[in-house]
């Protein structure tokens, strides 16, 4: 029978569902994190007969034919980008885009991975880095007898020395976009590398081509809703149930056929 298949089929997409709803849940408090949401393609089909042949030798067309789903399967996940909640820390190295835009942090492989949480600190030598020692792109030295660092709206990176009235420019902050960000390749910690789907970085300084601007002392929150995590965990956990009462129905419908005289 077809629809054990295509039972097992349903509770299987609907069990990745629930991974991704609560992967979601999981990171509610993942400073810079954006919440996936999974889509889902029907399977093939079996035409036991196709719209559009002929029925009799006289021409004659059928109209709508008969043709039986196979099941369904996962098709992507699909990364919403909407920009969660700007909160106030009053740490002058934590930084949080305002609109469009990712930091650009050095791996220690060389390449440049890409992130929204901005929660930077300083390691041994004065640089500004991420909370595993990746480097900011494209690099800042903070002297060691700094009072404060000052970052700017559009990024420009200051800091305030003693006995000096004036401040002293690091260098200036620039953030990169993309024309597809939701291709971005996840890699963990909350960070993100450049694929062909992505397309090519469009760096600027924040603010310029509708980039977004830099807020100090500020971090961008999870944009996971959690009532809407809630109610899609709910209907995911009704599908599973559907799907598993399909296999059930089928099973007794084979027991009825088994037990005939």
């Amino acid at each position: 029978m077809r629809s054990l298949d295509i039972g097992a089929t349903g509770m299987l997409a609907q069990q990745m569902n629930v991974d991704a709803i609560s992967n979601n849940i999981a990171n509610m408090s993942t400073t810079g994190f954006k919440r996936e949401r999974l889509e889902f393609k029907d399977l093939m089909y079996q035409h036991l007969s196709r719209p559009g042949s002929t029925s009799s030798s006289t021409g004659t067309i059928v109209p709508t034919g008969i043709s039986l789903g196979l099941g369904v399967a996962p098709a992507a996940t699909y990364r919403i980008q909407e920009q969660g909640t700007l909160a106030q820390t009053d740490n002058n190295l934590d930084l949080a885009i305002n609109g469009q835009g990712l930091f650009q942090v050095e791996l220690p492989n060389g390449e440049t991975a890409y992130t929204r949480a901005g929660a930077f600190q300083l390691n041994g030598d004065g640089e500004i880095v991420t909370s595993e020692g990746y480097r900011l792109l494209p690099g800042f030295t903070v002297p060691s007898d700094a009072i404060f660092v000052q970052v700017n709206t559009q990024g420009l990176v200051q800091v305030k020395l003693p006995l000096q009235t004036s401040m002293q420019t690091l260098g200036q902050l620039q953030i990169a976009n993309f024309i597809n960000p939701a291709g971005l390749e996840a890699t963990g910690d909350t960070m993100f590398l450049e694929t062909e789907a992505s397309g090519a970085p469009a760096v600027a300084n924040p603010g310029a081509d509708n980039l977004g601007t830099i807020r100090q002392g500020m971090l961008e929150q999870s944009n996971v809703d959690s009532v809407k995590e809630i109610t899609m965990l709910i209907s995911a956990q009704r599908a599973y149930e559907l799907n598993s009462n399909v296999i059930k129905t089928s099973d007794q419908m084979m027991d009825t056929v088994n037990q005939l005289r």
